[in-house]
């Protein structure tokens, strides 16, 4: 099954006619599915449907967990009631993507991988809660509780499955990806996740300082990612590639601080 397909059975699968017309359709992770994939393809022991069940159901978890993060922490008096009842929504989705991860495990009767997920789904609340509550001192802190957060879910279906193979180069490519998307977010202007969540480290530097910060361990996070990927197994051939053929544009998507001045 390829990534293609598992995209457009999750988007098929969290289709509401209704939810739409308020809210946009929730995004799909696609690195996190391509890891999953990866990982659940390669596992002799499960059976076709199984494997599609296991992916499609974990994502699920997943969009969940992405949507209500979308939900602003703190409602603002005067808000427009359409922008209130699309926020009310916005919970209600997540609610809705999860029920249907539990109904489709159910099918397949595999209450250990729900329980594995519910765990996986209490340690990420707490994670996040951690985050809100900045209970971090530095900026290296603060990617390890981020890195947490976003392979535990995989992490989780992993151990299930027997399988580590892609546990610390999911981290990595993950967390690479995210400090990219922020360091373009904030050349352009935008406000980033690493800046509203690091801004008691680095309140008082120049904005050029910080980002040769993020530079330095995006620099760090390619090294590493190009180490791991020489070990992985064969079978992991497609995924090696992908990573391969992504990093150049990845990097080159940078606009170099001595550009923008």
């Amino acid at each position: 099954m390829d990534t293609t397909y598992l995209k457009r059975l999750l988007q098929d699968s969290i289709h509401h006619k209704y939810l739409e017309k308020y809210i946009k359709q929730p995004n799909i992770d696609e690195e996190k599915l391509l890891i999953l994939s990866t990982l659940i393809n390669n596992n002799p022991s499960l059976t076709t449907i199984e494997k599609e069940h296991y992916i499609i159901t974990t994502m699920m978890v997943q969009i969940a967990l992405d949507t209500h993060e979308t939900v602003p922490v703190k409602m603002v008096g005067t808000e427009p009631h359409e922008a209130v009842k699309a926020n009310q929504l916005k919970v209600l989705a997540g609610d809705y993507y999860s029920g249907l991860y539990y109904l489709l495990l159910s099918e397949i009767e595999d209450f250990n991988l729900i329980h594995r997920l519910a765990t996986a789904i209490k340690e990420i609340n707490e994670l996040k809660m951690k985050l809100y509550y900045r209970e971090f001192n530095t900026f290296d802190e603060y990617l390890s509780l981020i890195e947490k957060i976003d392979t535990l879910l995989i992490l989780s279906v992993a151990n299930y499955i027997n399988d580590h193979s892609l546990d610390i180069i999911s981290g990595e490519w993950l967390l690479m990806n995210k400090l990219i998307q922020d360091k373009e977010n904030l050349l352009i202007g935008f406000e980033a996740s690493i800046t509203e969540q690091t801004n008691v480290e680095h309140r008082s530097y120049p904005n050029s300082t910080f980002l040769t910060r993020v530079d330095t361990m995006i620099e760090y996070k390619k090294r590493t990612l190009e180490n791991l990927l020489v070990n992985l197994p064969v079978e992991h051939t497609a995924f090696t590639s992908h990573v391969i053929s992504k990093l150049p544009n990845l990097l080159n998507a940078k606009i170099s601080i001595a550009e923008e001045g």
